[in-house]
């Protein structure tokens, strides 16, 4: 008697721009997750017997591969994502670019430090946990993986990668890159949606790092503490932007509009709420209302383009829904705000917004920028605060002002009269509930590694 094989189910990915196919990629059966992970922990021996040094050795030569291959890889990122081309192409560069100094600032943090006492030497050791399990966002698919795969792969740990469902082509092609060079089983990847993530968190990892909404971040929480499995996690944010008297109005504004809509506002820290002084409010927002003019939307593969779609409709959808209830209690918009077919939403300024409405408290994702009259530094903070948010914040000003005021925000990263990207080494780090432990950096590096402390007598 014959019988007929069960087709293997796959994950298609589409194209936010045209909703076109761009491709697909086999759904891992929840059934084969515990295999994968117990395949990790067999690798994971000798992978932890390297050194830090011979692991970053190992992954080096994939910084010429992103970099040789930047153009097709950035254009199916595109494909994937929506993100303008330039935007895709540079996003893998930045993998190529910026790999090697990283796999040294890695090594460099996590070896071992001598702390002596009179008759007594105790050696910190940084070594891994075991099994990683690394569950990525879709807004920035190759460098959010990148962020947490490359630390804890030079940590000793190996790693289950589950990207987003709604990119996962350009992922995958990430994990083929590194298992060039590799070891096998010491990075796998999975696809699928919420299940396959679960069944990953409930595994036998024991480092589960995440980038994601905060709902699904306290899901992970909650399942990671039946076995007090350790956790980090980058959540959601409300980031503010507060402009002052004694504020540059146009280097304000122009920040203001870059960080409200580029990447469509699909980005963790896009300004999603701006305070600005009563007196220069009309003159900051006649900048920020030209400085939208230079954000055409459309599809990322055209070189005009500035922003792309949203990733998907349900995105849109809440986007829209937040922009109606604003106008619903009195905002108005000030440009922007027409209908779009497909995922695309135009980039729209709204003034007279306040904490009644809900795009100035739940997180949007999206270009919409919210201006809101203060009337002093004080009320501006006293409103910047009043969020469960703190990933970052910016404030411009008169430098003395500012940078007093700065110290009184709740923010785990703050810019002053600039973005909260900073000096090289800064950990990427949230307060409240836009996160728990942090990345990147020396400081964060050392949060994908299990601290033992080894002491002994001297003499």
């Amino acid at each position: 008697m014959s019988t007929i094989a069960t087709p293997t189910a796959v994950l298609e990915s589409f194209n936010p721009s045209t909703g076109e196919s761009v491709g697909s990629v086999p759904v891992t059966p929840v059934s084969q997750v515990g295999t994968i992970i117990a395949r990790a922990r067999e690798a994971s021996a000798a992978w932890s017997n390297l050194t830090a040094q011979e692991r970053a050795d190992i992954l080096k030569p994939a910084a010429k591969v992103f970099a040789d291959r930047a153009e097709e890889l950035g254009l199916l990122l595109t494909r994937e994502q929506g993100k303008p081309l330039a935007e895709g192409i540079g996003e893998v560069n930045a993998c190529g670019a910026r790999l090697e100094s990283e796999l040294d600032e890695i090594v460099r943090a996590i070896q071992p430090e001598i702390l002596r006492d009179e008759g007594v030497q105790s050696t910190i050791h940084y070594d891994p946990y075991g099994v990683c399990a690394s569950i990525t966002p879709w807004n920035f698919p190759i460098l959010m993986p990148h962020s947490t795969v490359i630390p804890a792969l030079v940590a000793g740990n190996t790693v289950v990668l589950k990207p987003s469902e709604q990119t996962p082509l350009i992922a995958d092609e990430y994990v083929k890159v590194l298992n060039q060079f590799l070891p096998e089983g010491v990075l796998q990847i999975i696809h699928g949606e919420d299940d396959q993530g679960k069944a990953l968190v409930a595994g036998d990892v024991d480092l589960i790092a995440f980038t994601g909404s905060k709902t699904a971040g306290q899901h992970i929480m909650g399942s990671a503490a039946k076995g007090l499995k350790r956790v980090i996690l980058e959540l959601g944010s409300k980031d503010p932007c507060i402009v002052l008297e004694g504020a540059d109005l146009e280097k304000a504004a122009a920040f203001a509009a870059r960080n409200s809509f580029r990447n469509c506002g699909q980005v963790c820290v896009s300004t999603e709420r701006i305070y600005v002084q009563d007196s220069i409010k009309d003159q900051f927002l006649a900048k920020l209302t030209e400085e939208a003019r230079n954000y055409p939307i459309g599809d990322g593969q055209e070189e005009s383009t500035a922003i792309g779609p949203m990733v998907m409709s349900e995105q849109k959808a809440h986007v829209l829904r937040q922009v109606e209830d604003a106008k619903s209690k009195g905002a108005r918009v000030v440009a922007g705000g027409s209908e779009h077919p497909g995922n695309f939403v135009e980039p729209t300024i709204l003034d007279g917004v306040d904490h009644t409405m809900d795009i100035m408290t739940v997180e949007t994702f999206g270009p919409i920028a919210c201006v809101q009259s203060v009337k002093d530094g004080n009320e501006a903070v006293s409103l910047a605060n009043d969020t469960e948010y703190g990933l970052g914040a910016v404030i411009f000003g008169d430098e003395e002002t500012a940078r007093k005021l700065s110290r009184k925000l709740t923010a785990g990263m703050i810019g002053v009269n600039r973005s909260i990207g900073g000096a090289s080494g800064m950990p990427w780090v949230g307060a409240r509930q836009s996160g728990y432990s942090y990345h990147s950096g020396p400081h964060g590096h050392r949060q994908f590694c299990q601290l033992r402390v080894v002491s002994t007598n001297e003499g």
